[in-house]
């Protein structure tokens, strides 16, 4: 893959001049309309005693917005946390759910598809995978994003131009970093944030806090990269917090939102005669945008903490009498103007193909995981506890048949437990990434899944058969190769059943801690049940063993070492069958089949509930 990587890179610099640029005009402008547009979530309040006082009350968190953004403008959303920026900003994004009214209109269309693939959007946070580069990273989106039409020669190229003109060269190397791995600084992940939604060479591009967190210069840079990009015709907004005066006056429109109310939305240069006229002026010169947001919380100069809430319905109704109106009629006036974007039908659902995307996904995520997957912590984990049952269990034989049963007993119980809880964590820690992706139609969720389950199955197996060749030869267990292969085979299968019940367990709850804590109860379960502690099991419980995957993986290994024929020591000068052992006869040494088709039954099953629980993970369309 990196030669791959190597190659394109080369044969893109020797066509530099056919690459794209990404601050040429928009292919398809697009004009922003939103027309009173509220949203309401409901808030349940419990009462004293819980249960029956219980009562759900709705909140406004949008009031009835109207505005517009033109193609070449720049709308800027202020206000201060809690104000409604984010949640209207996801509004316009198509992305959000639940209960909104009101209605949001492209070049005079609803959402749709080829809306969605025409949009950029840019999250405050930079979902970013920490241990690919910048180049990678780019590169694995373009190959995911841009449509068939184009090469792989030429989505390089596009990645390696949206790297020059975003001011990444000198990074673009550089793994991106997080929280535990050093890597590029904050601006530069914003920007590749931002490179990401520009290899579509977006229409409209929506982006949330992009300052956030930032010094002014890096601010700067990347505000002025945004004007440049609007100025190419797109449609560019943004919520922010609190701008520069030097990054304010960049501003085309601002919108000003205060509790979910409007307080102002018209040219950025227009904002402090509007407030002027209606009374409100600062009383020393200062950011105009450190004024907006000291007037959106309530505070004016003059006035004393408890006027907050009147100077706030004083605002929203100034903006009732002069301007929603004004603003009305603006909405109106652009549906007679705009001209249509590309019909739905012309965009395919997706820009590549099941098997590309599933091709990409794979790379990518053996690339990012590979420093986990062969970590020498958990190869050196795994060894050494097979080292240490080998010894445990040397040369152990048929006159000691407690101990062989009890060791593979013990497969089973360590090779439920250790796949169980490293495939608990992939979906919990992928949440924002998936989420993020499918919400850009960037590929089907089926192939995701396949690819996440594949990539991860090398190592899944690596490990316990290390585990085995180990453990089996030092423990004295039958020699011979059909013994060996089958205590093997059952052994990879109990793995892959296992790790499908980690990956069901976090798709469905998605909380790391709770996930681990509901897996731990439910092997434990799995292991009581496995006829090994108890033999004497009252009937009303006695059925938890059917659907216990150890019950069937520790009755499939007694199985693959000894027969219904076969005798041990039981005394002096004494022999007695084996299925006659205690521990062998609770659990029997008939119905192979059975019991081998119960283990595929979960290791489709498994999969099948954690696919059904990541649909409702990562789009509202």
């Amino acid at each position: 893959m990196v030669t791959e990587m190597v190659d394109l890179e080369s044969q893109t610099q020797s066509h530099d001049q056919k690459a794209p640029d990404i601050f040429k005009k928009a292919n398809r402008p697009v004009t922003l309309k939103f027309e009173d547009v509220v949203y309401k979530v409901e808030i349940k309040k419990e009462g004293c005693l819980g249960g029956k006082g219980s009562k759900s009350t709705e909140r406004s968190i949008l009031k009835g917005i109207t505005g517009s953004v033109l193609p070449g403008e720049m709308l800027a959303m202020l206000g201060p946390s809690g104000s409604g920026k984010t949640t209207l900003l996801t509004a316009l994004g198509g992305r959000l759910g639940g209960k909104l009214e009101g209605s949001v209109m492209y070049n005079g269309k609803p959402f749709s598809n080829a809306m969605k693939r025409n949009m950029g959007f840019v999250t405050q946070d930079d979902v970013l995978y920490p241990h690919l580069t910048v180049t990678e990273t780019l590169f694995f989106t373009a190959l995911l994003r841009l449509p068939n039409t184009l090469t792989n020669q030429e989505k390089a190229m596009h990645a390696e131009e949206v790297i020059s003109q975003l001011g990444l060269t000198k990074c673009k190397d550089s793994i991106i970093g997080g929280p535990f791995e050093r890597g590029i600084s904050g601006g530069e992940r914003k920007r590749v944030s931002i490179g990401q939604e520009m290899l579509i060479n977006p229409s409209l591009l929506l982006l949330d806090e992009p300052t956030s967190g930032l010094d002014s210069t890096t601010a700067q840079r990347i505000v002025s990269t945004l004007w440049e990009l609007a100025s190419g015709g797109r449609t560019v907004v943004m919520t922010i917090h609190q701008p520069s005066s030097r990054l304010f006056y960049m501003f085309h429109k601002v919108l000003l939102l205060s509790d979910g109310n409007p307080l102002y939305l018209g040219k950025g240069d227009g904002v402090m005669d509007y407030f002027s006229s209606i009374g409100y002026s600062p009383l020393v010169a200062m950011n105009p945008a450190d004024f907006l947001l000291d007037l959106s919380n309530g505070v004016s100069s003059g006035e004393s903490e408890e006027d907050n809430v009147s100077v706030k319905q004083d605002l929203a109704s100034a903006y009732k009498s002069n301007l929603a109106d004004r603003l009305k009629g603006e909405v109106k006036e652009i549906d007679s103007q705009v001209t249509d974007i590309v019909d739905d039908k012309q965009f395919a659902r997706w820009s590549t193909t099941w098997w590309q995307q599933f091709t990409v996904l794979l790379k990518r995520g053996v690339k990012e995981r590979k420093h986990e997957s062969f970590s020498g912590l958990k190869i050196g984990q795994v060894v050494v506890v097979a080292f240490l049952a080998g010894l445990l269990w040397w040369q152990s034989k048929m006159s000691n048949l407690q101990d062989q049963v009890g060791l593979l007993f013990f497969y089973s119980g360590f090779w439920g437990f250790f796949p169980l809880f490293q495939a608990i964590f992939t979906f919990p820690q992928e949440r924002m990434m998936l989420t993020k992706e499918r919400s850009s139609g960037m590929y089907r969720l089926s192939s995701y899944f396949m690819s996440r389950v594949i990539g991860d199955l090398p190592m899944e197996l690596v490990l316990p058969t290390i585990f085995v060749i180990i453990t089996y030869f030092m423990a004295g267990l039958k020699p011979t190769p059909g013994h060996f292969f089958e205590t093997l085979f059952v052994l990879l299968l109990s793995v892959m059943v296992a790790q499908g019940l980690g990956l069901a367990l976090g798709a469905l709850v998605m909380d790391l801690k709770a996930a681990t804590t509901l897996g731990s109860v439910i092997m434990l379960t799995f292991l009581l049940a496995g006829g090994y502690y108890v033999q004497h099991v009252p009937g009303f419980i006695a059925w938890t063993k059917y659907i216990s995957l150890s019950h069937y993986t520790f009755k499939l290994l007694l199985m693959a070492q000894y027969s219904s024929y076969e005798t041990y020591p039981c005394g002096p000068n004494l022999s007695c069958p084996v299925e006659s052992f205690p521990m062998i006869k609770m659990v029997g040494l008939d119905h192979k089949g059975l019991g081998l088709m119960a283990l595929f039954i979960m290791l489709v099953g498994y999969r099948l509930i954690a696919y059904l629980a990541l649909m409702r993970v990562g789009v509202p369309h």
